[in-house]
């Protein structure tokens, strides 16, 4: 059985850089035997956002793939201030939040993108909590897809 850190690296996805913060809060917060992350946004490799509202600019399919690249930032926060992957045991929970147009309605298609992300990382069992995905009339900077997740650390 892999490592998160092996199935991660089997993957051959790039981490971005760990945003900072652009608010007065914490990107991350560990409280005991929990890791709580803040509301992450999409941002690329060269710490660029990707930007645009589901339905309107960005497509459905992009709009997966922006908040797989939200679930890459979250990894980046974590590894930046936790060390290491194998360090969480558990995702518990999952908020994603979706910029889109009103008659948008596919919201969990949308989050799918971090969460088959973290499955494959953590593996099904310990990978995937519970979820919400809604929808958002705005989100900051106008991006597409915002999350902010809870893990068990080991």
């Amino acid at each position: 059985m892999n490592t998160p850190e092996e199935n991660f690296a089997a993957l051959g996805l790039n981490l971005p850089p760990a945003p900072k913060p652009l608010g007065v809060y914490k990107p991350c917060l560990v409280d005991g035997k929990y890791l709580y992350l803040s509301g992450h946004g999409p941002v690329q490799d060269d710490a660029s956002l990707i930007i645009g509202r589901i339905g309107e600019t960005v497509s459905q399919e992009d709009g997966k793939l922006a908040a797989q690249q939200v679930g890459l930032t979250m990894l980046a926060t974590i590894k930046a201030n936790i060390g290491s992957f194998n360090k969480i045991k558990r995702v518990i929970k999952v908020l994603g939040m979706v910029n889109c147009t009103p008659e948008f309605e596919k919201h969990p298609f949308i989050i799918n993108g971090a969460s088959e992300l973290f499955a494959k990382i953590w593996g099904e069992e310990n990978g995937i909590g519970v979820r919400s995905a809604v929808g958002m009339g705005s989100l900051p900077d106008n991006i597409p897809v915002e999350i902010e997740a809870l893990f068990e650390l080991e």
